[in-house]
Formats: C-alpha cells, structure tokens, sequence
C-alpha cells in the first residue's frame, strides 16, 4: 500500500521516523490510505490522519481518525513530536475524528517521553472518543495535560 500523495513534500513511508530535520519539521505530509478502499478500489474512499506542523508554536496538528489503521502514521507523528524543541510541545487535536484506546495509550507514552526530558506536553481540542477513554481509564490517563 502506496501513501496517497499530492506534490506538497516528500512523503516517506509508512512507519517512517524519520519525519523530523533536526531541529524543524520537514514539510511532509504522512498519510494513511484506508486498506480495504485503496486495496479493492472500492469503499466509501480514503481515511487519512494527517500530521503538520503548528505554525505559532512547537507541536502538531493532527487531522483524521487514529485507530488501527492509521496506527503506524500516529507513532510516526508522535515519535517526531516528542523531539521538537521547547519547553512545551503542544498537540492540536482539533481535526481528529476518533482516537481508539490504543491511540490514547500512544498519548500516555508520548507524554510520559516529554515529561522524562523535563517538559510538558499540552493537547488542545480533544475529541468526544479521547474523554471517554479518559473516563474509562483515568489512573493511566491522569498525566495527560489539556488546555482549557
């Protein structure tokens, strides 16, 4: 399965760490097709999760769904996000759809990664699904920073 791609950046592959330069976020989009669509050429079309870079402050905006199929994408994103300089990362969540309970698990490890090197890192606008895990499973979840 082949990353959908537009022409706005390299796209590396599916998986691929290596998202980040250094110090700035290259300016590639990482993309996950839905398997069953792409594979078939049927379906209700593509799901992506798409990871950019904030352009006011250190982090990411995340856009799609994080389930099973966009995991590789999500541990992609997460991994070049927890080597962004600062103080305070910060994660913009507003364009995610749903988060699965293995997603959520990833944002605990993330977090528990930026808390480890002595910073913080702050997710804006979670969806409904990430409150609900968030209930369901608050001892694990009670590090996770949200802004107001």
């Amino acid at each position: 399965m082949a990353p959908d791609h537009r022409g706005d950046g390299p796209v590396p592959p599916i998986g691929a760490q290596a998202l980040f330069d250094d110090v700035m976020w290259a300016d590639a989009v990482v993309r996950c097709a839905d398997v069953d669509a792409h594979a078939t050429g049927a379906g209700t079309g593509t799901r992506l999760l798409t990871a950019r870079p904030l352009r006011d402050r250190p982090g990411a905006l995340l856009c799609g769904s994080c389930d099973l199929d966009t995991r590789p994408v999500l541990s992609a994103a997460l991994g070049v996000l927890t080597r962004i300089p600062g103080a305070v990362v910060h994660l913009d969540l507003s364009g995610v759809a749903f988060l699965d309970a293995a997603a959520v698990a990833a944002l605990v490890q993330a977090n528990a990664t930026v808390t480890g090197q002595g910073r913080r890192l702050v997710l804006h606008h979670p969806p409904y699904s990430l409150r609900k895990v968030v209930e369901m499973f608050p001892d694990e979840c009670a590090a996770l920073e949200v802004a107001a």
